[in-house]
């Protein structure tokens, strides 16, 4: 989405400022509303007596996710206050990006607790191929093809809304982008959580997160004026509260509370009232 919105914009700045609403929505939504989804499925699961309020974790996956989390998006974050410096923030964006091949390599060494079990491809289902790289470069090109045509439209559709309902582009993208797109993903964590995989489960979040913060973070601050001034900046900041206590509480206790991922609900809620004062003034 933000590759279209800001590249095929047409010069179109309301598409732009769809583009920046999703790049910092991603990281804002999985360090909020996505920590809350997680503890709040622990939760719901211990209610119906499927499990303990107990986490199964492994600390040292969460303190490498959300440490390189908090490293790589502060960067980011904080390049807006040189933002008018294009050749400084082109620089620092080139060096975020291939910093994230040390994460890659830390994660490559690191030894989880649990493996994924790898399901068969949908296509190898329907036509009863074997698995094999044909069916994998299908699937994946077929893939990619439906979300390149999906985000062109909902990019078109958030714009239309936008200005149908009189709100900025950019606050619209910021929260409705990432829930879209980011959020149905992230309900895998959901069923992990109910199978005991806790650490599959806060590890696709966590590393989304720090995803999030390297690429499309990259992206956004070469190809536009990377100004993230007002929401955007009030957005990180609830993202770095919530990812800095989960880091805290993981690093002294070594375990990980589910209450304490509800912290990001109430932070998340806290920004759309924000944006209600804010709007109202």
């Amino acid at each position: 989405i933000p590759i279209l919105a800001i590249l095929f914009s047409g010069g179109s700045n309301a598409n732009r400022a769809i583009g920046i609403g999703a790049i910092a929505g991603a990281p804002f939504m999985l360090g909020t509303l996505g920590f809350f989804v997680t503890g709040s499925a622990v939760v719901v699961n211990t209610l119906l007596r499927r499990r303990t309020l107990e986490m199964h974790i492994d600390p040292s996956i969460l303190i490498r996710d959300i440490s390189f989390f908090l490293v790589y998006y502060g960067i980011a974050v904080t390049a807006t206050f040189y933002h008018t410096i294009y050749p400084l923030r082109v620089c620092v964006a080139i060096a975020l990006a291939a910093s994230y091949l040390i994460y890659l390599k830390k994660t490559f060494q690191s030894e989880a607790a649990e493996i994924e079990q790898v399901e068969k491809l949908y296509i190898t289902r329907l036509v009863k191929w074997k698995t094999s790289l044909f069916p994998i470069v299908t699937q994946l090109a077929v893939s990619l093809a439906f979300i390149i045509i999906g985000a062109h439209f909902f990019i078109d559709y958030v714009g239309g809304i936008a200005r149908a309902a009189g709100v900025s582009p950019l606050l619209l993208s910021l929260i409705i982008t990432p829930i879209a797109t980011e959020l149905p993903e992230k309900l895998n964590s959901v069923l992990w959580v109910g199978k005991k995989k806790d650490t599959l489960a806060l590890g696709n979040i966590t590393g989304a997160m720090v995803f999030q913060s390297c690429f499309p973070v990259t992206f956004g601050m070469i190809f536009t004026d990377w100004n993230l001034r007002g929401l955007p900046l009030v957005s990180a900041a609830c993202a770095f509260a919530s990812a800095g206590v989960v880091l805290t509480w993981v690093k002294i206790r070594k375990s990980l509370n589910p209450l304490i991922l509800l912290l990001g609900g109430i932070l998340y809620l806290a920004f759309i009232l924000h944006i209600f004062i804010f709007k109202g003034r």
